[in-house]
């Protein structure tokens, strides 16, 4: 019997080194990034059998099988759509700054979407404005009426977004409404989805979360995109929620969040419409590809505001969000001015900040003062001191939970959208962005940053040292997982 149960412990010990030496070695095939990597191989050997459950459970870019072979068979069509898009007159590469022909090269060669022109852009930096705009928007709407978002919060003027859908329903809109499940929980949880759905809108839940589902797919990939789009001629996309801010996340302590919206007109519409039909076909398996632009002649308009529309996510080309940034800061000249409320850069962000700033280049960061994420607050923070070290301007502000994520480069060339500085905007989440190459409009952006500034405290380099030790250790703990924040 002795002899038995010490070949069950020598078994035992065998099939723990062999979990352990198997995970980390598909830790290391992965070929990652070093931090990721590390972060994940500190996990397992200080956490051993946790830490490599935790790794099945989220350290892989799992979409789930259905939903990866779904994608994979997308690519010919929905690639096909975006081919058409090279033969339109609003298709101008040459007329694009140096700026915006190096985005959108690389945007080509990842995702196949080209910039276009023709395009009219309204910036919304007032959130009942944004609001008010948008139901308005819903009642003159004829046909169809598309919305995805990460977070719909039941209250104020929230519901009147609802009931104008309601409305628009019964005029015979057809209404397609696509949520989060995590994000949007509250919301499936209240009276409205179950009106939505006697009044004839389809209402679809993304990305469920049970603990069934996690061993097929991995529960924190969520979808982060805001795009809504109207009878295939106005769409909106930026950072905000659906929510009124008076009526969400009360109890955090961290202020209103502060938003902004795009409203647009003009030939990148149906190219925001194809992302919504990617993202619904993915999860329902049902097709609506949108009509393609309108083809104007020379005589018909000008060229103006060239927009360069940038989806990313599991199922896509990866690292373009992270591409496009990167070559945002290595072509900036004079300035650059970011605005994110998580600051949780990759070791390439981080060090192209620095070097920029290194090279006289005037770079500054908003962030909010308070944030409603604890680990990201503190990792963040870890990321401070080379930066100030290096020249980079860190300003918190006062003002609210600053959610607005938008980059503007030598006042000149700006992206705005959903992407936060942070692992899971830039390789976990379904985002976009918008990569704008258009004085007028940068200039607006501009503006609403430096009124941002206005409302900020400058981090200063001498009182950043004098920092206690006790949170210098915090940095440095939450520093190690920031690659998995």
């Amino acid at each position: 019997m002795y002899e038995f149960y010490q070949l069950l412990t020598i078994a035992g010990v065998f099939l723990y080194w062999l979990i352990i030496a198997g995970i980390s070695i598909r830790v290391v095939a992965k070929r990652r990034t070093i931090g990721v990597s590390l972060a994940w191989l500190m996990i397992i050997y200080i956490v051993p059998l946790g830490g490599a459950f935790a790794y099945l459970l989220f350290g892989e870019l799992n979409l789930g099988k259905k939903r990866a072979v779904r994608a994979e068979l997308m690519f010919k069509p929905y690639g096909e759509w975006f081919k058409k898009l090279y033969e339109y007159r609003q298709y101008r590469p040459h007329v694009a700054s140096l700026y915006g022909q190096s985005i959108s090269a690389i945007c080509e060669k990842q995702v196949g979407i080209p910039a276009l022109a023709d395009n009219h852009l309204t910036l919304c930096s007032e959130t009942y404005e944004i609001l008010d705009n948008l139901i308005d928007d819903i009642h003159q709407a004829t046909e169809t009426i598309l919305l995805e978002f990460y977070i719909w919060h039941p209250g104020g003027r929230a519901d009147d977004v609802a009931k104008a859908l309601i409305q628009s329903a019964a005029r015979g809109v057809k209404i397609r409404l696509l949520l989060d499940a995590a994000g949007s929980r509250h919301f499936f949880k209240s009276q409205w989805p179950k009106l939505m759905k006697q009044s004839g809108i389809h209402v679809v839940s993304a990305l469920q979360v049970s603990p069934f589902r996690m061993f097929f797919r991995r529960l924190d990939l969520r979808l982060h995109r805001k795009i809504v789009v109207i009878d295939n001629q106005i769409a909106y996309t930026g950072s905000m929620n659906l929510v009124d801010p008076e009526f969400f996340n009360q109890d955090a302590g961290v202020g209103q969040w502060i938003d902004v919206m795009v409203r647009i007109t003009g030939t990148s519409v149906p190219v925001l419409n194809s992302i919504h039909a990617w993202d619904w076909e993915v999860e329902t398996n049902e097709r609506f590809l949108p009509e393609q632009p309108k083809c104007l002649s020379h005589e018909d308009s000008e060229i103006t505001d060239l927009v360069q529309v940038i989806p990313s996510g599991p199922g896509m080309r990866e690292e373009v969000i992270h591409r496009v940034l990167l070559q945002s800061i290595y072509q900036a000249q004079k300035s650059i001015v970011i605005t994110t409320p998580y600051f949780v850069p990759s070791d390439n962000l981080h060090m192209a900040l620095i070097i920029a700033a290194q090279r006289n280049v005037t770079v500054d960061i908003i962030v909010p003062d308070k944030n409603d994420s604890l680990m990201v607050e503190w990792a963040s923070r870890a990321f401070f001191s080379e930066l100030l070290e290096a020249g980079v301007n860190i300003h918190r502000f006062k003002g609210g939970l600053l959610h607005t994520k938008s980059v503007v480069i030598d006042s000149n060339h700006c992206l705005i959208g959903t992407v936060n500085w942070d692992m899971r905007s830039l390789w976990l989440n379904f985002e976009v962005t918008l990569a704008v190459d258009n004085l007028g409009f940068t200039q607006k952006l501009e503006t609403v940053q430096q009124d941002y500034l206005k409302n900020t405290v400058m981090i200063s380099p001498e009182e950043w040292k004098k920092r206690p030790l006790a949170s210098r250790a915090a940095e440095r703990v939450f520093y190690l997982f920031s690659p998995l924040l």
